[in-house]
């Protein structure tokens, strides 16, 4: 969202700087709507100004005892006008604000420029990819061959894109999201949240999922309810219209949730399996900081979702998404994508962005600098999110990267405690 002077002053700038990010962007209705904005705001001030003036005439004319009625029914027509033109205003204002929430956040200025995904920037890989005798089996069939994923059961319950998970791979999707929860609360500092898994328009318009990609949002039929497409939004609307202390900067939350997404435009891709779904479990990090220190903790959260899969040896890399191929609400992103040996590539299982004051604007999420003084000039904080991680993508990881010749599947050892000491996945496994 932005400023609504600054768009009309920049409106060019913002334009060239945003590129073919800003193609669906209707640029002329924004510089007219701007332009009939000022043009209203300059007309309200001046009959203000003569309605002040018209008051002083009718208070001397008081004083001196002289007529009055002339005067004061001027100052009435003055007022008419001031409603309508006010009305207009606020008709414009309105226009103006639903256009300017389709305006894409621009980039920081180290996002390298692209069209789209191959122009994406690697930053570094970790771990090593393993090596097989026969090509490894993709993780649907491992799955199903152990008894532990069932897609034909999802399929006649819910429909395509659904998955039910039994025995030990229903525990082994606990064990992850307990592990990355235990992970980010103990050492990385963050504090857990259990928020709704349905927001109102407010808070999905806060962090901008609206207006723009209502299509892609599952919603309730007779409520203006929205089932939540990740924890990013309920957790980051937790601080919505409020003013943070300086001091308490920054915040950092954690939170496990299912996520439901329609996957709209996605026909035909990743059909088989748990890589894309319109239900997944996921654990969330979200951060609100100062703009001094916003990718510094981009950095820091990055951090943070690579050390899980560091932790169950699962091979990764990151890259910076390209102006083309960043979403909507970032100013810089970090994917970080594991291998899959089925694939032979990587595959996203994380994103992590700064979204400046992007979101923090939208949802009025301010702070007071730590100055000594309550009269201290507020600012919106900076708003940042990653996946720490996707639990079912990183399943799919373990199943792949850890299958064995005989069909099972080995634990990473960090996971061990939390199955109940178990080792190894196999066909016997209750």
């Amino acid at each position: 969202m932005y400023d609504l002077k600054a768009l009309r002053e920049n409106l060019d700038q913002i334009r060239a700087v945003l590129g073919r990010r800003g193609n669906d962007v209707p640029w002329d209705d924004l510089r007219k709507l701007s332009d009939e904005r000022r043009m209203h705001t300059m007309q309200v001030e001046q009959l203000r100004q003569e309605l002040n003036k018209g008051s002083e005439e009718v208070a001397r004319l008081r004083r001196a005892k002289e007529p009055a009625d002339e005067a004061m029914a001027a100052m009435k027509r003055l007022g008419d006008r001031i409603k309508n033109v006010e009305g207009s205003l606020r008709q414009v204002e309105e226009t103006l604000n639903n256009l300017a929430l389709r305006i894409p956040n621009l980039p920081h200025a180290s996002v390298p420029v692209g069209s789209d995904a191959s122009e994406n920037v690697e930053v570094r890989r970790w771990g090593t990819i393993p090596s097989f005798t026969n090509p490894p089996k993709p993780h649907w069939e491992i799955g199903e061959n152990l008894g532990i994923l069932d897609f034909d059961r999802a399929a006649r319950i819910a429909g395509a894109r659904f998955s039910v998970m039994t025995g030990a791979g229903a525990r082994l999707e606990r064990a992850l999201i307990n592990f990355m929860l235990d992970t980010h609360t103990t050492h990385h500092g963050y504090r857990e949240v259990v928020p709704p898994l349905m927001v109102n328009r407010a808070s999905m318009t806060g962090t901008g999922q609206l207006p723009k990609f209502e299509d892609d949002l599952f919603r309730l039929k007779d409520e203006d309810y929205f089932l939540i497409p990740t924890a990013e939004v309920p957790v980051t609307n937790l601080h919505r219209e409020e003013i943070l202390s300086g001091d308490s900067l920054p915040l950092r939350y954690t939170a496990y949730t299912p996520c439901f997404r329609r996957e709209a435009g996605s026909y035909g891709k990743d059909t088989r399996g748990l890589i894309r779904l319109h239900q997944f479990n996921k654990v969330e990090l979200v951060s609100f900081t100062t703009p001094d220190r916003s990718y510094e903790e981009l950095e820091r959260l990055t951090g943070h979702a690579e050390s899980i899969l560091q932790s169950l040896m699962l091979p990764y890399r990151v890259i910076t998404l390209c102006t083309g191929d960043m979403g909507f609400s970032a100013a810089k992103t970090y994917d970080i994508e594991v291998w899959l040996p089925s694939q032979q590539q990587y595959r996203e299982i994380s994103s992590c962005s700064n979204f400046e004051a992007f979101q923090a604007r939208r949802a009025n999420i301010k702070y007071r600098p730590t100055t000594g003084k309550k009269e201290a000039k507020t600012d919106f904080v900076h708003t940042l999110n990653g996946s720490g991680l996707a639990v079912g993508r990183t399943l799919v990881a373990i199943l792949e990267n850890f299958q064995q010749p005989d069909g099972s599947v080995e634990i990473p050892s960090v996971l061990q405690p939390y199955m109940g000491g178990m080792g190894k996945i196999t066909k016997d496994t209750p």
